[in-house]
């Protein structure tokens, strides 16, 4: 059941959107064009399905898939770039605090992927109507993009702050508007959010890529949680717990993040998807072949051992052998360089990591070791996941917590997420202060998320990263990591922009 809508991907990934949707040029890129409102298109029920496709297309070509979020994770302190590049357009030279409107790469992907998915969804709105096929297919539509726009604006506020702000289709000279405020663009976010809540089917992953109720539900929790709208966060949250349409996945955990654990399961709330050969990624060939990630030690060491202590505390820890007697999670989130990979059948392989890891750790999570040995022909269809049912439970654990401090609601939201069939990982201690249940849920998703893009999002938002990253030594120079609170907590808006667009204001600092 993994994926019927791309089968629409395909169609038009390779028909609609090269011909159509989208210019090579770079504002117009980001702002497509009208030629397929002529009379060849916006008709039949095909035609809808292919301009939602392309909506939901824009995914696929993101930054905030594996790649993006790995880099996200160098960011936060938790990886290292391979080979320690420094180059202007580096993730390991943002991570040093050296960022410039110039710089290129994460920075400015980021932003230009998400004007991309925008326009699309404008587009879409703005046409949507015109198809003679049933209203309440329609609005189902429309609130499917609506999700979609509000998932493309809230990463934007949350890397830049206030951005130009469309709502509707802009010409070049048009786009040529000031940044609305932070708060602006959030109040549009959770507009969207709030349509797509009442329009979605109340459905789980049979829906089938498409996002549902508990999809547009889940994300308000996490923009409310940034928010720190701890009590609106946590209702929200309570909401998709209490609908039913979602649970744990029960297996092997990491298995949930290549192909073969993600049919039908039944965590995974939205996810960018993938489909071979036609829509295929190169995950595995980034995370078992290239060695461009290396994880740190500070990660490594904040998996508990099994008996639920920290590695200071557990007389379980062997400092010889890291990961005798640890959280299941750290052998599937990491492993050492010079392991072998082991296949199902038994059959030992070599990773042959095209260089060497500077923290002698390399990554483990999302990659499929069955597909070894690799080279560029390899193609990966495990689709990355954006929102998953661990995250919910989470968010209300944090958000309940702030307001009540560490009722028996907020301990077992945590302990869901811990003792769960293929984690088995103790539950907490009864007893925690308010501020000791605050550690023990910031630890729970820095070591449940690994990987996944969370983690710099959090230290941010929590304010934490000018404390915490400024200690990290980087294992090449020994110069230690800068975070500078007075600019650092947003990324500058590309140089290029700015160039465009005159009313664009450049974040302090920059």
């Amino acid at each position: 059941m993994k994926k019927t809508i791309e089968n629409h991907f395909k169609a038009l990934l390779f028909v609609v959107v090269s011909l159509v949707f989208y210019s090579c040029e770079e504002f117009l890129d980001r702002n497509p064009t009208t030629e397929i409102s002529g009379p060849t298109f916006w008709k039949t029920q095909n035609d809808a399905d292919m301009a939602l496709a392309g909506c939901y297309s824009r995914l696929n070509v993101n930054s905030f898939n594996y790649e993006g979020i790995y880099s996200l994770d160098v960011m936060a302190g938790d990886a290292n770039e391979g080979g320690q590049s420094l180059g202007a357009s580096s993730t390991g030279t943002f991570a040093m605090g050296i960022m410039e409107s110039t710089s290129g790469g994460l920075l400015a992907n980021i932003y230009n992927d998400c004007y991309r998915g925008i326009a699309s969804c404008n587009y879409f709105l703005d046409n949507i109507d015109r198809v003679d096929i049933p209203p309440a297919t329609i609005t189902k539509y429309k609130g499917e993009v609506r999700f979609l726009r509000a998932l493309f604006y809230f990463n934007l506020a949350d890397f830049y702050g206030g951005v130009p702000l469309y709502t509707s289709p802009v010409s070049a000279e048009e786009a040529k508007v000031a940044q609305s405020s932070y708060d602006q663009v959030i109040d549009q976010v959770l507009l969207d959010l709030d349509f797509a809540i009442e329009n979605l089917p109340n459905t789980g992953y049979s829906s089938e890529g498409h996002a549902v109720k508990g999809t547009a539900l889940s994300l308000k929790s996490r923009v409310l949680l940034h928010q720190s709208d701890w009590a609106a966060a946590a209702s929200v949250a309570k909401q998709v717990m209490d609908d039913g349409q979602f649970s744990l996945y029960q297996e092997k955990w990491g298995d949930m993040f290549i192909a073969k654990g993600q049919n039908n399961n039944e965590e995974v709330i939205f996810s960018t998807r993938y489909l071979n050969p036609d829509n295929s990624s190169q995950q595995d060939i980034r995370i078992l072949w290239h060695g461009i990630w290396n994880p740190r030690q500070e990660l490594r060491n904040a998996f508990e051992c099994v008996d639920g202590l920290p590695i200071s505390e557990s007389p379980l820890y062997n400092r010889d052998n890291w990961k005798e007697n640890r959280d299941p999670r750290l052998g599937q989130t990491m492993r050492n360089f010079m392991d072998p990979a082991v296949k199902e059948s038994g059959e030992v392989v070599e990773f042959a990591y095209n260089g060497v890891s500077m923290t002698g750790l390399m990554p483990a999570k999302g990659g499929n070791i069955e597909t070894l040995p690799i080279d560029y022909s390899t193609k990966s269809d495990h689709d990355v996941i954006l929102i998953r049912f661990a995250e919910v439970l989470m968010n209300y654990a944090e958000a309940a917590n702030e307001v009540s401090g560490p009722t028996p609601e907020v301990y077992e939201a945590v302990n869901r997420v811990r003792t769960r069939a293929g984690v088995d990982m103790p539950p907490l201690p009864s007893g925690l202060s308010k501020e000791e249940m605050r550690e023990r849920i910031r630890n729970e998703r820095r070591v449940e998320f690994a990987f996944e893009g969370m983690r710099y999002r959090d230290i941010k938002r929590w304010k934490t990263a000018e404390v915490y990253i400024p200690t990290l030594v980087e294992p090449a120079s020994q110069l230690n990591r800068s975070f500078d609170p007075n600019k650092h907590y947003l990324f500058p808006f590309p140089q290029s922009e700015i160039d465009i667009n005159p009313e664009l204001q450049q974040n302090p600092g920059y």
